[in-house]
């Protein structure tokens, strides 16, 4: 039998529902904003028009791996109710999916927070999945 490498798995953060918007900034500066369908610790998945994804990525083809799109991402989480933290943090576009006719799916792979991105994030995810096998 031969041997497989060891693949990263990225699903084994579980996602949480999230609607907000979130701003992503090319590395040439250029700055788009799209929504956030779903959050992670070590990612998030974006929702955008073709026009978006022709600005993030050129050629509309899913990044290959080792070939990922870096952007720095700006987004907000309330981590008390009445005090939304922004979160800025670097990242790679690593999956790209048609979902509609004019509307796709991005995937971003968290890479570096800043400041303490991380543990607001982690933060906010925790009481997302702690609320959701409690309901009130």
């Amino acid at each position: 039998m031969k041997p497989v490498a060891a693949k990263l798995n990225l699903r084994n953060q579980q996602r949480v529902d999230v609607a907000t918007d979130i701003t992503i900034e090319k590395p040439d500066g250029c700055c788009l904003t799209c929504s956030v369908s779903n959050l992670s610790r070590t990612g998030v998945m974006i929702s955008c028009n073709q026009e978006t994804v022709k600005q993030l990525i050129p050629e509309q083809k899913a990044p290959a791996p080792g070939n990922w799109i870096s952007v720095k991402t700006r987004f907000a989480v309330p981590v008390v109710a009445t005090q939304p933290v922004s979160i800025i943090a670097d990242g790679n576009i690593v999956h790209m999916r048609r979902i509609a006719r004019d509307e796709f799916q991005l995937g971003i792979q968290f890479a570096e927070f800043e400041g303490n991105g991380f543990d607001y994030v982690d933060r906010y995810v925790a009481k997302l999945l702690a609320d959701s096998r409690n309901p009130a």
